[in-house]
């Protein structure tokens, strides 16, 4: 069996993912689609909409083969280490392609990749300028500018997949019609972006929403709790207000004096928007704030992520009789280790990060998360 590879949040699952699904089985004449999805905290420093079982569940009943897990300690972090942990997981999983979209798929990734690679990484100095840096150090090279996030992103798994002894063949996709941005949903379209479907389900807008997303996605959203920062607000400040400012200096992303900030700002905040925007300066993006403001939250420490990083694992969320079968040949030839449910010893130890990040999703949701739980197993009449 031949596997193709996706890198995805489904915060939520709606049109335009299920047609990147369709496409990326088409394109690769794939038998087997491979997806490695974000957990219940998400790239941009935020909780998912919908929890990590509930996403996995929706990706299987539209296209999905087999679901696996991108840790915590990958899922929080700046586009480039993102990348690398999901195109790290689809290598081990041994795809042989990985379909992604991006907004300009005609840019030629590979030679950018190839030319920024030249310039020794002077761009790459892990602060809050990291874009910035980049895309000055590729601007300068190269002429190009990657500012939409998803060519950003796809340039970051050129990168990631370039430096795997055996690299993996990529293929970008147009994004179908709505930015990743837009924060509206357009009347007659039957693509949205994950933004202008999150905004309306919180106002409980399901006669838009209904168009843009698979009926299963608006069940989900319809009947169950949706979560946002807001929710974990008090959650924050209080861990803000009681930890000493020298322990908060060392959570994951805390640089130069922002754990300063933070601590003063809380002081006076009313609520997380008001505390990010009480924090933002020109040093810092508000998603930067955001994803500190995680690990301050789930108390991640840079020194735990590190650890982590260099220890990443295969972690089964779920899977249909192809998605089982295509497990079943790969797994004895794993390099990384495979879990399926998380007991008592792993929750201590080796999927302490992932069960900490679920076990305070879990406050709000009211759903375990981790503990116990074992993958879907959708069958072709679910």
């Amino acid at each position: 069996m031949q596997a193709v590879g996706l890198i995805t949040e489904y915060n939520p699952l709606h049109n335009g993912h299920r047609y990147h699904l369709q496409q990326a089985k088409k394109l690769t004449n794939a038998d087997c689609t491979v997806v490695v999805m974000s957990g219940n905290w998400l790239q941009r420093g935020e909780p998912a909409i919908l929890d990590k079982w509930t996403r996995a569940q929706l990706a299987l009943q539209n296209g999905a083969d087999l679901v696996i897990e991108l840790p915590v300690f990958f899922a929080t972090q700046p586009a480039h280490l993102f990348a690398q942990g999901g195109i790290e997981l689809l290598s081990a999983l041994n795809c042989n392609s990985v379909v992604f979209g991006a907004e300009h798929p005609d840019l030629d990734f590979e030679r950018l990749t190839a030319t920024i690679a030249a310039q020794n990484g002077a761009f790459s100095r892990y602060n809050a300028t990291y874009a910035t840096q980049f895309n000055h150090a590729l601007q300068a090279a190269t002429g190009v500018s990657l500012t939409a996030a998803n060519d950003m992103l796809s340039f970051c798994y050129y990168t990631a997949n370039q430096a795997l002894t055996r690299p993996m063949k990529l293929l970008p996709i147009k994004r179908q019609q709505a930015d990743h941005g837009t924060e509206t949903i357009m009347a007659g379209n039957r693509f949205a972006s994950g933004t202008a479907v999150r905004q309306a389900a919180f106002k409980q807008d399901w006669t838009a929403i209904a168009p843009v997303v698979p009926p299963a996605t608006l069940r989900a959203l319809q009947s169950q709790r949706l979560q946002q920062w807001a929710d974990f607000w008090p959650m924050l400040q209080y861990q803000l207000l009681t930890v000493d400012v020298a322990h908060s200096a060392q959570y994951d992303q805390m640089a130069e004096g922002l754990e300063y900030r933070m601590q003063e700002m809380v002081q006076h905040a009313t609520s997380f928007d008001d505390f990010i925007q009480r924090v933002k300066s020109k040093r810092y993006t508000y998603t930067r704030l955001q994803r500190v403001a995680t690990a301050a939250l789930l108390q991640l420490t840079k020194a735990e992520i590190k650890t982590a990083q260099a220890n990443n694992y295969v972690r089964v969320l779920g899977f249909n009789p192809t998605g089982q079968a295509y497990l079943h040949q790969v797994k004895k030839q794993l390099p990384l280790p495979l879990y399926t449910k998380i007991d008592q010893k792993l929750r201590q130890h080796a999927l302490n990060l992932d069960y900490r990040a679920g076990r305070v999703y879990q406050l709000l949701n009211g759903q375990s998360q981790d503990l116990y739980r074992k993958p879907w197993r959708i069958t072709s009449d679910d």
